[in-house]
């Protein structure tokens, strides 16, 4: 059998089988599978994003608010003690600064001098008041001798063992001795209302009342020589609290931050109002304590947005009017309690689910 000639075979398979059609390259088939599936996801990741988020609002605008109560001393006076320092924590009724006492302790003085007085005189009206009795007495055995002897003479008279001149002494004693009487009784019924009382204390002089009662005052201002903490919290500007500094009454000496309560006070825009209740829940974050997160309720809504409550609200009556979207104070009530201290005035972020 006769050899084949190679050459002949290669140019008879050239010949007869065609075009050959280029293999299919996987890597180019899922490269184009990802970048069509990325637009396709960030397409679906913003859907997804925009309905998870749609019921929530939130603003930074928020901060941290605290009770602060002023404190005031009620007694002038320089101060001859201090008992706190610039933040520091105190209790209900602990002492924060003392005035000088020793004014408040004269006038106490001088009330118990004032008492001593009064009672000194009421003796004296009762005593007088006494002898006004005797000389009533007195006054009534002249009346009585009087009235004896015109009796005597006017039977004389018509006897006429007597002369005019007697009977008309007779009835001038008898004149004299009658207001004699009415004198004595008007002095008695003076000296009794002297010593009278009035439906307020009964029994006590007006002028001992008087005394007393400033002797309540001078005891009640020499106790508010003491200024004491009413509430408890954290001292804040206790500068002024210097031995020698002189205080004056109402004048605010220092304050107390009330720091176991605290709320968050959120200025929303007017168009996130829209479906925002009372009781929604609210999540809060805080500037200074970046991994803290607490949960917090909305507690009430402000009845006013801040412009109306500025010292000068803004005029809106005149063509240069520019619509500026207003911002209404929102009480955020916290819920949980917060692991590290909270600050009054701390920058806070709030997040609030409408669609609870």
């Amino acid at each position: 059998m006769a050899e084949r000639d190679p050459r002949f075979d290669a140019a008879t398979a050239v010949e007869t089988s065609g075009p050959v059609a280029p293999a299919a390259n996987p890597y180019r088939l899922r490269l184009w599978a990802i970048m069509a599936s990325v637009p396709l996801l960030l397409i679906g990741g913003a859907v997804w994003y925009y309905w998870v988020n749609d019921h929530y609002v939130t603003t930074d605008n928020a901060y941290v608010q605290q009770d602060k109560v002023s404190v005031s001393t009620e007694v002038s006076g320089r101060i001859v003690a201090v008992g706190v320092r610039e933040n520091q924590p105190v209790r209900a009724g602990d002492l924060l600064f003392r005035v000088d006492p020793e004014p408040y302790r004269i006038a106490m003085a001088q009330a118990d001098a004032t008492i001593a007085a009064a009672q000194v005189k009421v003796v004296g009206m009762e005593t007088d008041l006494s002898t006004k009795g005797a000389d009533i007495a007195a006054a009534r055995a002249s009346l009585t001798y009087a009235q004896e002897n015109h009796a005597r003479e006017a039977q004389l008279m018509e006897r006429g063992f007597t002369t005019r001149a007697q009977m008309d002494a007779a009835t001038e004693a008898l004149a004299a001795a009658r207001g004699q009487l009415a004198n004595a009784q008007g002095a008695q019924a003076k000296a009794r209302a002297a010593l009278a009382t009035s439906r307020v204390a009964p029994g006590v002089d007006p002028a001992v009342l008087a005394g007393q009662v400033e002797k309540r005052r001078a005891a009640y201002d020499l106790a508010r020589t003491e200024t004491r903490s009413p509430v408890s919290g954290v001292v804040s500007q206790a500068d002024r609290l210097l031995v020698g500094q002189m205080m004056t009454q109402g004048l605010p000496a220092v304050s107390i931050v009330v720091s176991n309560r605290s709320w968050i006070e959120a200025n929303f825009k007017e168009t996130d109002l829209a479906q925002m209740r009372v009781g929604q829940p609210a999540e809060l974050t805080f500037d200074a304590y970046p991994g803290l997160r607490l949960k917090g309720h909305v507690a009430s809504i402000g009845a006013g947005t801040g412009s109306e409550f500025s010292v000068l609200p803004a005029q809106n009556a005149n063509g240069n009017w520019v619509k500026v979207t207003q911002r209404v104070p929102v009480r955020i009530e916290i819920d949980s309690k917060p692991s590290r201290p909270l600050i009054a005035g701390l920058s806070t972020h709030v997040r609030i689910d409408t669609g609870a």
